[in-house]
């Protein structure tokens, strides 16, 4: 699947079947957020890949939107240094967005489903991944084959984005594209 159908066909999925992930395309989801850019090239992040049944249950409590990570055949925790240290440049976030996207569609075009989860249960999320006191763990992204193999061919809903033409601007606010 080219990275443009892979984009326009996305599509979250939250309910997995019980087969593990093919190891290929795991490392070759991880590989597409390892190769994500990053301000001045720095990386500043760590991925903390989860396949353990009782690690995948725990963390479906590290938030109240976080429970699809319990089906999920895998997770990958997105690791950084904290955010909202004093010096911690705002790139940290932007950098891992990218490198969350890049892993969302590279298992897409897998035929892997996938769905990103907030963590609000900080504590929680440290005591079963184990990472240092120094980072933080915002987002957890969910992987596995979907339950219903619909989900990879499901339409676009009506409505679910803005219209090209509402949302740009040419050249200053006041003006639209076309």
């Amino acid at each position: 699947m080219d990275a443009l159908t892979s984009i326009a066909t996305l599509r979250t999925v939250r309910r997995f079947t019980h087969r593990p992930l093919d190891a290929d395309a795991l490392r070759a989801i991880l590989d597409a957020g390892r190769r994500a850019g990053s301000s001045k090239n720095l990386q500043r992040w760590d991925f903390v890949v989860v396949r353990d049944r009782a690690l995948l249950d725990g963390l479906g409590a590290v938030g109240p939107w976080a429970g699809h990570i319990r089906g999920a055949a895998a997770a990958v925790a997105l690791v950084t240094p904290d955010p909202r240290a004093p010096d911690a440049p705002l790139s940290i976030v932007f950098d891992l967005g990218r490198a969350a996207e890049n892993m969302v569609l590279a298992a897409w075009a897998l035929g892997i489903g996938s769905c990103p989860a907030t963590v609000y249960e900080h504590d929680l999320a440290r005591r079963l991944l184990g990472y240092p006191g120094t980072h933080h763990c915002e987002y957890v992204l969910s992987f596995g084959y979907p339950a219903d193999p619909a989900d990879l061919v499901r339409p676009n809903r009506a409505g679910g984005r803005r219209p090209l033409d509402e949302i740009v601007h040419d050249g200053s606010w006041g003006r639209r594209e076309g």
